[in-house]
């Protein structure tokens, strides 16, 4: 890149170098992921892809690397040079004109697709990037489309790299699926860090700037990365289309003053709820009024919200609904109070229909002194909305009473995030959404918190929610840090479980290990075996079966022991077994030497508790080809020399040790038998077995969590699928596609014993071959499943996650629904 600008070329080359070492090392891990999912494929072409796929990107990973480097380079380069037109419209004819190619369609389409994947799973780093590249550009604003490292171009430069790797477009397919995945998540730290280099170079965000405008409304301190408008035309455009998207968002009439403008306004036309939330996490923040406010109304509404924190944070503060000498309701408002949207008091308001609240709802019981500290009726609007989001968080049963309090005290500082940062109500990965989701989500996983790690991962919380109240909660940072002091907790937590369980994680991790090496023996025997003649149901028991009974009988007895060195020789005896037999001799010899040969494999299968019906087949076949190789036409002697050549490479083989197969290698595992355990063993893992499980029977709905009325369940796990992509939940909660995201330290349900129970999952595997969960409360029991079986249990609806959507997206759709019932009542 030619850059004119020295602190330009500086921190962009940097910036692009991050994001090439980035490319590379996911590239690397790509290439061992490929080769663990094609173990656990479940047909042999969706093997064959993911097995050419492996081959293909470890053959030419090099030219993966440059053409990455390159395009990558060229792209940037392209976007920071300022763009000149060299061709004159003028001189266009349509003999000028042509079709588009089929390979350029592709590329667009991939390209953005890759693109959109990464921008879903970094928006918040992407935010602050841009604040810095409109500083770093001149630009004087954050604009995502000039960003030179803007998640688009990342997407051509991967579509172009995987490009140099196959022209087998089923083989491109299954690169851009895996990569896209690999590299979305690789790069939010990417861009984290590049946003720390950036800053650590002197470089202001655009939004830190100095201010040369007055602040607009009481919220109207604008989120980070925005810069401040003044309050002309354009930010009353800013402000109508805020208030039009959280109209339409939750089904509420638009205030006066930012109604719709005409035909392009929010709400209206084929883009429907999704353009709604697209021009929502593009809004500034709400400024509250057409008309500018001095900046001691941003200061009076701070104090308020401030005082009010702090009055309601002591003990007793938020104890629950209970009606008192203030005259509280059952929602939490006090008596009169106002209940619907901007109206005084009104019969069935934003708090009816609740069946009770686990906490005050502070928001409406202070609503009045709020409403007179703003000044502007889009703040108004927020007000309303952050209440009635307080109202379904706090009357959620699937949030535990203790948790809901704790949450409660974080209501104003969440009022005061919401009025400064609209997108708190379409992004999902705010970080305010994502500690309150977080919080409720580990507090799920807990049945006692008056004991053991349930208290102290309340004590932990009470002090996280407290350091909030009283620090400066309009900081985002304040947020992250205690969500990563959450989860350092958890993380903790995870290491006490492994402890408190050692002997069942002990046993798992060495068969986790065993597998590793079951699978490099796999390999080697293959390729021992390619250049030999020979059925192939001998060839798939040799490689698939024979050499687990080998690595178990070297595990067990050791590599010299006489027992080892007879289940080595099995497999040179049971490929010479069915040779042609040329001389009566021959034939004598191997008559003798017949039952000890069946005998040692009987052994062997033994060993590893391989199944009777799979063992009853191998033999059904191999008897008859014994009874042939008596009378066939025996080999010649150049051919008996060539066997005897390639069976001495077969006894050359070295069973690894756990030490030659290190963690990071693809593990045989996902689809690790049961039957590799002995019935000792799976009785103290508590192993769940395949045939323990009826998959003929009947399923029935869970009730557990939301009572016994199904439709107050539907409530709570309401169907997302309408707020794409923004809101919907950004891992899934049920389907095969959840055995990839479990982790430890969160609920789930799973059908057993004929009805649904919660479990913990405590512990995974590192090769995430071995689970081991635990339900109870006083009297705790531990299940442990493999991943084979984890994944039949998803794929057949019998487990999934404890909550069907995070605690404030299952807000936002019931608050959704109650507005706009209420606000469809209130037009009759």
């Amino acid at each position: 890149m030619t850059l004119p600008d020295p602190r330009l070329h500086a921190a962009m080359q940097a910036a692009v170098q991050r994001i090439l070492n980035t490319a590379s090392s996911t590239a690397s891990r790509v290439v061992d992921a490929l080769g663990m999912l094609a173990l656990s494929a479940k047909s042999n072409a969706q093997r064959q892809a993911y097995m050419s796929a492996q081959f293909d990107l470890q053959r030419k990973l090099s030219a993966f690397n440059m053409t990455f480097t390159s395009v990558l380079n060229e792209k940037v380069a392209q976007e920071i040079t300022p763009r000149v037109s060299g061709r004159s419209l003028a001189s266009t004819d349509w003999s000028t004109l042509s079709l588009v190619g089929d390979s350029e369609v592709e590329e667009e389409v991939t390209a953005h697709r890759l693109g959109l994947e990464i921008e879903h799973e970094c928006e918040w780093e992407l935010r602050e990037l841009d604040a810095y590249m409109g500083s770093l550009l001149g630009l004087g604003r954050p604009d995502p489309e000039r960003n030179p490292i803007r998640p688009d171009i990342i997407g051509k430069a991967l579509f172009r790299s995987i490009e140099a790797v196959t022209p087998e477009a089923a083989v491109r397919k299954t690169l851009a699926g895996e990569l896209g995945h690999g590299l979305a998540k690789s790069m939010r730290q990417c861009y984290g860090a590049i946003v720390a280099d950036f800053s650590a170079r002197g470089i202001q965000p655009v939004g830190l700037a100095v201010r040369s405008h007055a602040i607009s409304g009481t919220g109207g301190v604008t989120s980070p990365g925005v810069p401040l408008r003044n309050t002309g035309p354009g930010a009353l455009t800013d402000q109508r289309q805020a208030a039009q998207a959280l109209s339409a968002l939750f089904g509420m009439p638009t205030p006066a003053g930012f109604g719709p403008s005409g035909p392009g306004s929010l709400g209206s036309g084929a883009g429907g709820l999704a353009s709604t939330l697209d021009q929502l996490s593009r809004a500034p923040a709400p400024g509250g009024r057409p008309a500018p406010a001095s900046p001691a109304a941003d200061a009076q509404m701070l104090d308020v919200i401030r005082r009010l924190a702090y009055l309601t944070s002591g003990p007793g503060g938020l104890e629950g609904p209970a009606s008192g000498p203030g005259g509280w309701s059952a929602s939490g408002m006090p008596a009169g109070a106002a209940g619907g949207m901007g109206t005084s008091t009104a019969p069935g308001g934003l708090h009816s229909g609740l069946s009770g609240l686990m906490a005050v709802n502070l928001i409406r019981a202070h609503r009045d002194e709020l409403m007179r500290a703003s000044t502007g009726a889009l703040d108004h609007m927020v007000i309303d909305i952050v209440a009635s989001l307080f109202d379904q968080i706090l009357s959620d049963p699937k949030v535990p009473p203790q948790m809901a309090r704790q949450i409660a005290r974080l209501q104003l500082p969440v009022l005061r995030v919401a009025l400064k940062d609209v997108q708190f109500f379409s992004s999902r990965s705010h970080p305010v959404r994502k500690f309150v989701n977080r919080m409720a989500s580990v507090a799920c996983a807990f049945d006692d918190f008056d004991e053991g790690s349930g208290k102290r991962f309340m004590s932990l919380v009470r002090e996280l929610v407290q350091q909030i109240v009283e620090g400066d909660f309009d900081q985002m940072d304040l947020y992250e840090g205690k969500l990563r002091a959450l989860e350092a907790f958890v993380q903790e937590q995870a290491q006490d479980e492994a402890q408190a369980h050692a002997e069942a994680v002990a046993l798992l991790a060495n068969k986790e290990a065993q597998l590793r090496i079951v699978h490099r023996h796999e390999m080697q025997v293959q390729g021992a075996l390619a250049s030999i003649g020979v059925h192939d149901f001998i060839r798939d028991f040799l490689v698939k079966v024979w050499s687990q009974v080998e690595v178990e009988a070297t595990m067990r007895y050791g590599a010299q022991a006489d027992t080892t060195k007879r289940i080595r020789r099995a497999g040179r005896e049971l490929v010479m077994s069915v040779q042609p037999k040329a001389t009566p001799a021959d034939r004598k010899q191997f008559i003798l030497a017949l039952p000890q040969m069946m005998k040692t494999l009987n052994e062997g299968l033994a060993l590893i508790h391989h199944p009777e019906d799979q063992k009853k087949a191998f033999f059904g076949e191999l008897l008859p080809l014994h009874a042939q190789s008596l009378k066939g036409q025996p080999l010649t002697d150049f051919q008996m020399r060539q066997l005897d050549t390639h069976l001495q490479a077969l006894d050359k083989l070295v069973v690894p040790t756990a030490e030659d197969v290190p963690a990071t290698e693809m593990p045989a595992a996902v689809a690790a038998p049961e039957t590799n355990f002995s019935p000792a063993e799976a009785q103290q893992i508590g192993l769940v077995a395949e045939e323990a499980i009826d998959w003929d029977g009947k399923i029935d709905i869970d009730l557990s969590a939301a009572g016994s009325d199904p439709a107050a369940q539907s409530d709570l796990d309401i169907n997302l699928d309408g707020l794409e992509p923004e809101m919907r939940p950004e891992q899934p909660t049920q389907g095969i596609a959840l055995v990839q995201h479990v982790q430890a330290g969160v609920a789930y349900q799973m059908h057993m014993d004929g009805q649904w129970k919660k479990v913990r999952l405590n512990w995974v595997s590192p090769g995430r071959t071995f689970f081991i969960f635990s339900h109870g409360k006083k009297h705790q029991t531990i299940v442990s499943m493999t991943g084979r079986m984890l994944t039949k249990m998803c794929e057949t609806g019998r487990f999934r996650a404890f909550e069907q959507a995070y605690l404030i997206e299952r807000a936002v759709a019931r608050a959704r629904k109650q507005l706009a019932e209420l606000t469809a009542n209130s037009q009759r």
